[in-house]
């Protein structure tokens, strides 16, 4: 980042992980996509215990494409949510229908921001 350019304020990382939610719970990748910088890291929460690692946009492009075909009502409320420096913690409830069967689950999302766009998201889930 440049000396001289303002940092994002706590606020403004906020709604920058907040609008990347929107974007997931309406199923637009391409959207998602826009928050997410050239080199980011994705770890999904699955398969436990470590979950999948998925570096670079075209990885993470092509988790999510996949993963809304096979999921098609899910959503991700946000239970609380705040920052510091350049980290963002989003406290999660996960919930989908899939074929009728109707399920949810708890997690954390820890961001990092740079240059106002998402540079890590690494997921983790209780249970």
């Amino acid at each position: 980042m440049d000396p001289y350019e303002q940092a994002s304020t706590a606020e403004e990382i906020i709604q920058l992980v907040i609008r990347f939610n929107d974007m997931l719970n309406a199923h637009s990748v391409e959207g998602m996509m826009f928050f997410l910088g050239e080199d980011c890291v994705f770890e999904n929460t699955f398969p436990a215990p470590d979950g999948t690692r998925y570096e670079g946009r075209a990885a993470i492009h092509e988790f999510w494409e996949e993963f809304f075909l096979v999921d098609q009502e899910q959503t991700i409320e946000i239970e609380e949510i705040f920052a510091c420096e350049d980290r963002c913690i989003m406290r999660w409830n996960y919930r989908w229908n899939e074929s009728g069967i109707v399920g949810h689950v708890r997690g954390v999302d820890i961001y990092t921001i740079q240059d106002h766009q998402i540079i890590e998201k690494l997921s983790y889930v209780k249970g």
